[in-house]
């Protein structure tokens, strides 16, 4: 996973920016310290400067706010999941799979489909903070999030063990490379936010 290219990351981001609505678009011109502000939590990740360059059209409506770092980088990952489970389903009909690659394609849609659950289920939670203990609350989103992780996970190792077509294959790689990163950054930027918190959002 640390091996993954910044083309990668370059590519998954500028894929986020453009499928997203007009309604969930970032606002123009943050200030610097708007930005430093991203760039220096980005830090906490593992994909820092995917992160920087997925959040950095925000800055001005994030501030300085962790709270709502945190729920902004849970509703791209939730974007870009519920794009790529799409994108996924149409490559499952692809004609004259093999049985195995058929059976990993199915798996895959599944764990993309329990992934964007979860990713919804913690960004409701986020948005409704009166609904139980902050300490409670946070354990639920860390827990969903991680699970969301844990699927996108599972979608690609189902493909890393069977051999199948190389254009399918490559198709199914890059979406699966356009999600994990963004989910991993929401999972990251979530637990910086709980973590920086004594018991209040």
């Amino acid at each position: 996973m640390g091996g993954r290219s910044y083309f990668f990351n370059a590519v998954a981001a500028l894929f986020i920016i453009l499928h997203l609505s007009p309604a969930a678009r970032p606002a123009p011109r943050p200030s610097k310290s708007d930005m430093q502000f991203i760039k220096t939590s980005c830090q906490t990740t593992s994909y820092p400067q995917l992160c920087t360059i997925s959040l950095s059209g925000y800055a001005s409506k994030i501030h300085s706010s962790p709270k709502i770092l945190a729920e902004t980088a849970l509703s791209i990952a939730f974007s870009t999941a519920r794009s790529t489970s799409t994108a996924i389903t149409k490559l499952s009909k692809t004609r004259n799979l093999k049985p195995r690659e058929a059976a990993a394609m199915s798996d895959c849609v599944e764990a993309l489909g329990n992934s964007v659950d979860e990713l919804q289920m913690s960004i409701e939670e986020m948005k409704n903070p009166e609904s139980r203990s902050f300490g409670l609350q946070m354990s639920n989103i860390q827990t969903w999030v991680s699970a969301a992780l844990t699927y996108e996970d599972t979608c690609m190792d189902g493909f890393d063990e069977i051999a199948m077509n190389g254009k399918v294959k490559d198709k199914v790689r890059g979406h699966i490379l356009r999600v994990e990163p963004m989910t991993s950054i929401a999972l990251a930027l979530v637990n910086h936010y709980a973590a920086g918190q004594t018991g209040s959002p």
